[in-house]
Parts: C-alpha cells; sequence; structure tokens
C-alpha cells in the first residue's frame, strides 16, 4: 500500500519538540495531538512556554493541548486560555473528571463560547453518543476513542469505531480519532473503515515506511539481523 494513497489523516502524537519539529517537514502528518502525560515524559516543565513554542513550528494544522484541572470551573478557565493561543488550538477536554462525572457544562460552555474542543479517554459509542449532544454544531470538534486501550482489554475495537461513525453520520463538523493504535495494521484498519484521523506516536510513525513491505524481503532482513547480531556477540558453542 502506498502511504500517500491513506484517506485517514495521520495526527503525529507526542511532545518532544525535535519529534514534532521533524514531523512538521512532513506532507503525510494532518494534524498534532499532545497530553500531560506525553510532556512529563518528554521533560516538559513550561506547559504554556512549550504550547507556544511547538504553535510556531506546525503552522495552520491543527494541534491539540488538554487541560489538566479536575474541576470543571477550572477546566473552563484553562480550555478558554489554551484556546486562546491560535486558531488551530482544538482543547482537550476528558469525557470526566477524576470521580468519573461526566464532562457536559464544561463541553456545552466551551463549544458555545466557539471553543474547538478535542473530547478525550473516550472508549465507548455510547460516550460519543451523550458527548456530542453537547458540543454546538456550528463549531468543527474531535472526539477520540481510544481503540489501543479497547484492544488491551481484548476486545476487537472495529465494530465500536465503526458505531462511533454511524453516530456521527448526521455531524460532519465531529471527527472521530483513533487514537491509542499500538502497530501500522491500526493505520490501515482505521482507513479501510472510513474513520477520519488516526494520531501515531512519533516511534510508531517511524515504521510507517514498512507499510506493504514485501514480505519475503522481510524475511530475509530478519534472518540477517540475527546472523549479524550472533557475530557482533562472538558467540560460540
Amino acid at each position: 500500500m502506498d502511504v500517500s494513497r491513506l484517506r485517514v489523516q495521520i495526527f503525529a502524537d507526542g511532545a518532544d519538540r525535535a519529534g514534532i519539529a521533524r514531523l512538521a517537514e512532513s506532507p503525510l502528518i494532518g494534524g498534532f495531538t499532545t497530553n500531560p502525560t506525553l510532556m512529563r515524559a518528554s521533560g516538559v516543565t513550561d506547559y504554556e512556554g512549550f504550547a507556544r513554542d511547538v504553535l510556531t513550528l506546525v503552522g495552520d494544522r491543527p494541534i491539540s493541548f488538554e487541560v489538566f484541572g479536575d474541576g470543571f470551573d477550572e477546566m473552563i478557565r484553562q480550555g478558554r486560555r489554551i484556546a486562546a493561543w491560535g486558531p488551530h488550538v482544538f482543547v482537550k477536554i476528558p469525557v470526566t473528571n477524576t470521580r468519573g462525572d461526566r464532562s457536559s457544562d464544561v463541553l456545552r460552555t466551551l463549544s458555545s463560547e466557539g471553543v474547538q474542543l478535542n473530547v478525550t479517554a473516550m472508549t465507548t459509542p455510547e460516550q460519543v453518543e451523550w458527548v456530542i449532544d453537547c458540543l454546538d454544531p456550528k463549531v468543527p470538534h474531535f472526539v477520540s476513542l481510544f481503540a489501543g486501550r479497547i484492544a488491551d482489554t481484548g476486545r476487537d475495537p472495529l465494530p465500536l469505531v465503526r458505531r462511533c461513525l454511524d453516530v456521527l453520520g448526521p455531524r460532519p463538523e465531529v471527527r472521530l480519532i483513533w487514537a491509542s493504535p499500538r502497530e501500522i495494521l491500526n493505520v490501515v484498519q482505521a482507513d479501510e473503515i472510513g474513520c477520519h484521523i488516526i494520531t501515531v506516536t512519533h516511534d510508531l510513525l517511524s515504521k510507517l515506511t514498512l507499510l506493504g513491505k514485501d514480505l519475503d524481503e522481510y524475511s530475509l532482513e530478519t534472518v540477517r539481523m540475527f546472523h549479524r547480531d550472533a557475530v557482533a556477540a562472538a558467540f560460540q558453542l
């Protein structure tokens, strides 16, 4: 498969500045996403400073930054501040707070003010159903279904992704993100079922060149790798 023929949009998921700068040069990358966990892993200490810096790298492509408050009033305050950083910013709002309370009022308030949202950490079509009822239809939004985490529980995420796409059928301004993929196969799956966007980590993006690779050639490369490493280790029997 030719990567350039993919219909699903690829968003780079990460918080490594050098990686974002490199990927911003690629025409295959349609947007960017981050989250507090990725930022912490990358050593980010100045949240707003980092965000404003990477905004200078990504141009006019969408990029999502997440609120980290747990109270709904604080989510709203942070969401307004994040949205003010630029016209291509999407504010990530978790589907619930840490107590499991729905973020409905946050979604209604911010979307009614024209804030572009990326509702995150969702795992069921039922969540998508009530979330879109809270979103202003005049404003573009993303909803992120964590298909990789669904798969981690032993469930096939494909039927759930399809159901979410059906739910979103009457709401073209809301685009579905296949979040947390685990392998390049997920990119192909997302493309085949018509998912709008898939987020791919910087590490996983490095494997995108393997898409459609000849399997006999891949087998030979694997044999050569094992032999090369055995020689390098000076193994003897």
